[in-house]
């Protein structure tokens, strides 16, 4: 399965002034259609940090939603940054000056324009909110940072470009509740369940409040091993002598 990453820029979210809502929205978007969030990134607005993960990423195959900086501000520097990771220059692109002269009429001024360079070779991503696009670049996806126009652009493109990969259902999850044991206990019960099922991820969350000390175990993955896999973990936890109880 391809990869899907995410990459999220703003000072503001570094510096703790907002608090990120797109990572958690990108990983429901995927879900829903059966697919996984591999790894995502928070980068501030530095040209020179931003240049170079993009340089790195765009060199991969994976799948990339950007939030952030592609307006005309002077703290906007994501879509120079991924001209330059691309080795290409910024141009104003015609569709997107389209959508802007549609926008804004006699008041589509250079400045407003500006939203309308991509690097060359970008295809636009069309913003159903305000009429100004977002772009793409290869398998990178450049939206917003605002919620109200980045989801629905980013649903337009898993839609659009990935609608073959869709399988609802496609990973399931299954989990216990486990008391009175700690993980390194459990640590040779998940290896054993690995080997036996290797289309599942096995994992374990514990909670160490004083008043409710307790570990989630569970396995995630295939939805033909999930049930057999988290048999085998109460079947192997029972045996070791801790009590479990369904997660819900």
């Amino acid at each position: 399965m391809m990869r899907f990453g995410a990459i999220i820029i703003g000072d503001e979210i570094m510096s703790g002034r907002r608090s990120d809502r797109h990572m958690a929205k990108v990983i429901e978007a995927l879900a829903s259609r059966g697919l996984e969030l591999a790894w995502c990134k928070y980068l501030g607005d530095d040209p020179e940090l931003i240049t170079a993960t993009l340089k790195r990423t765009l060199g991969s195959d994976d799948a990339v939603f950007c939030f952030g900086g592609i307006g005309a501000t002077p703290d906007d520097h994501t879509r120079g940054c991924a001209a330059r990771a691309a080795g290409t220059a910024l141009e104003l692109h015609p569709q997107a000056e389209a959508e802007i002269r549609a926008r804004f009429g006699a008041e589509a001024t250079p400045q407003r324009l500006m939203m309308g360079e991509f690097p060359r070779g970008a295809q636009i991503i069309p913003n159903p909110h305000n009429r100004i696009p977002g772009f793409s670049l290869g398998r990178h996806y450049f939206l917003p940072g605002f919620p109200e126009m980045a989801w629905p652009m980013m649903e337009w493109v898993l839609d659009t470009c990935y609608a073959n990969l869709a399988q609802p259902g496609r990973v399931a999850e299954s989990a216990i509740i486990v008391r009175g044991a700690g993980e390194s206990q459990l640590i040779e019960l998940m290896n054993e369940c690995l080997k036996k099922f290797p289309r599942v991820k096995v994992f374990s969350l514990p909670r160490i409040a004083p008043d409710d000390r307790h570990i989630e175990l569970g396995v995630r993955g295939d939805p033909g091993e999930v049930g057999a896999a988290i048999g085998e973990l109460k079947r192997g936890v029972a045996k070791l002598g801790f009590s479990w109880s369904d997660a819900r």
